[in-house]
């Protein structure tokens, strides 16, 4: 086992950090005051003095009414905003009825496959008075669109529904999978979702711009940062060139990143994440708004840092990587649920990750000040050597041409899997502890806690519900909705128009997707073969 101490990102710990470690390092340019360009202290001047971050609770599972029951169980236990898991069929715009969702709906998320689904997700939550997030990304512009439709419903002006989709399809290509259309198209539906919401849906972030998924897949820090914002700055571009104002939609951009177990290099690379956005929207992008130059991040704490093995002890794990987050200035906060390497959380597993935040925002100190680690030797060198780190790999995206070229030459992906397999390898070799697994096991495991099941059965209630919004519905009118999505996929029209239309007749989720599955073809990465 090697004695030498390193960063995720792999360069070494100092025993001791000094005066030092700052040499050349100017407080007023990179450091600045909280709530001041570059934002390096955080993007308020008091922070969580004065507005706590988000406890916003990553839930959805079986169907819609079930999900409806977990959500009120959340809100009644103190979390201060919505967030919407969604299942596998959903993610990839199929409906439940599909011969590929079998097996997988309500599985990992929610099941919507109509607007009569999101009206039961949300009966009884006034949309007016929540935040909701959608962990939905090809065909997120769909799912916003259902919950404008069921605010409308409600009676909610538009302009009150606040949240965020993901939307971040981008990372699909890198890390995750669940695209549907080709990089070029989907940046189309991007884009028109960010003209689209600055007149509809003007409280709505229109992106969630993720580097979580990236941290999961075994990015390390530096790759997870500089990944993220180059495909941040793809996004920016792209809705630049179809002809928008930077500072009309980049105020509603926002962020997504994961939080380790390793406090003090999570701290600094959020930290280097908030100034080098800033300066790249107001030095590349000519950005004048100081909202757009503010990088505004939701954080999720690190499942794939989560074991099987002695599962009680992920809540020691999720409570130092909430402080990790907390510390490091974040806008919202999921912390996972101690069983979710076996199963989705139980109401009692999600409530103890509730908890865990609780505790932090109102039985410790943490909130008290902003930025609370600025200033230490470590803390501000560590800072500016992820800065540089991130630097160099977007210099070298930038190589490529932009982050699509580079995830069209599989280079993001190559470097990530790279990064996995050196993790791996740490493990296996006993570098890298990880307690119950490698270390400290157990001969024989205490039982299990009770899990999560979900019913195979639902499938099938979807279906007929599906059935029964397709007899009640006037298809003439759906056919012709589908054919105004057909003509604006062909053309330069904003694609979310006839698609809200489309769906407030009540055409299914895979029936407009597969409008623009006809139109744009599928992507199939490189190594597909």
């Amino acid at each position: 086992m090697s004695d030498e101490h390193l960063t995720v990102s792999g360069f070494p710990f100092d025993p001791v950090y000094t005066q030092q470690h700052l040499d050349g390092f100017d407080p007023d340019q990179q450091l600045g005051e909280p709530g001041d360009y570059p934002y390096t202290r955080g993007i308020y001047p008091t922070m969580y003095r004065g507005r706590m971050w988000t406890m916003r609770q990553y839930a959805g599972m079986s169907t819609a009414e079930e999900s409806n029951r977990r959500y009120k169980y959340l809100l009644d236990q103190g979390t201060t905003g919505l967030s919407v898991a969604f299942d596998l069929p959903t993610q990839m715009g199929y409906d439940s009825s599909a011969d590929l969702a079998a097996g997988e709906v309500g599985k990992v998320g929610v099941a919507i496959d109509t607007v009569e689904d999101m009206r039961a997700l949300f009966d009884g939550i006034p949309l007016d008075q929540v935040s909701t997030s959608m962990t939905i990304n090809a065909p997120a512009s769909l799912l916003l669109l259902m919950y404008q439709i069921v605010g409308e419903e409600q009676g909610v002006d538009p302009g009150k529904l606040r949240g965020t989709i993901q939307n971040d399809v981008l990372k699909e290509y890198i890390a995750r999978g669940t695209y549907i259309y080709p990089p070029a198209p989907s940046l189309r539906i991007i884009s028109d979702t960010f003209a689209y919401c600055a007149d509809e849906l003007p409280s709505f972030n229109t992106i969630s711009i993720s580097g979580y998924h990236m941290g999961e897949a075994g990015a390390t820090p530096v790759q997870e940062v500089a990944f993220t914002l180059a495909n941040g700055i793809a996004y920016v571009q792209a809705a630049i060139d179809a002809g928008l104002d930077v500072d009309a939609f980049a105020p509603r951009l926002s962020f997504f990143f994961v939080a380790r177990s390793t406090l003090l290099e999570e701290v600094a690379k959020f930290r280097a994440a908030r100034r080098m956005w800033a300066a790249i929207m107001r030095d590349r992008f000519g950005a004048k708004d100081p909202k757009s130059q503010m990088l505004r991040f939701h954080t999720q704490t690190a499942g794939v840092q989560l074991t099987a093995q002695q599962p009680e002890v992920n809540l020691v794990r999720v409570a130092i990587q909430a402080l990790a987050a907390t510390l490091g200035g974040t806008q919202s906060l999921h912390t996972n649920s101690f069983d979710e390497a076996l199963a989705l959380p139980t109401e009692k597993s999600a409530r103890l990750a509730l908890r865990t935040q609780q505790v932090i925002a109102h039985e410790t100190d943490v909130p008290a000040t902003a930025d609370p680690l600025a200033g230490s030797y470590l803390i501000e060198s560590l800072t500016d050597r992820i800065e540089a780190d991130v630097q160099a790999e977007i210099d070298a995206i930038d190589g490529f041409g932009g982050a699509v070229p580079a995830i069209e030459e599989g280079y993001q992906k190559t470097e990530i899997e790279r990064a996995a397999y050196e993790l791996a390898k740490g493990i296996d070799r006993g570098d890298q502890v990880v307690v119950g697994v490698n270390r400290f096991q157990q001969e024989s495991e205490d039982v299990q806690p009770d899990l999560q099941r979900i019913d195979e059965a639902i499938r099938e209630g979807q279906i007929e519900r599906i059935d029964r919004v397709k007899r009640d519905r006037d298809q003439g009118s759906v056919d012709a909705a589908l054919g105004a999505v057909r003509t604006a996929a062909a053309s330069d029209d904003n694609l979310l128009v006839p698609m809200r239309e489309a769906l407030k007749r009540r055409a299914t989720l895979q029936e407009v997707c597969d409008v623009l599955r006809d139109e744009y073809g599928g992507y199939v990465p490189r190594d597909a073969f």
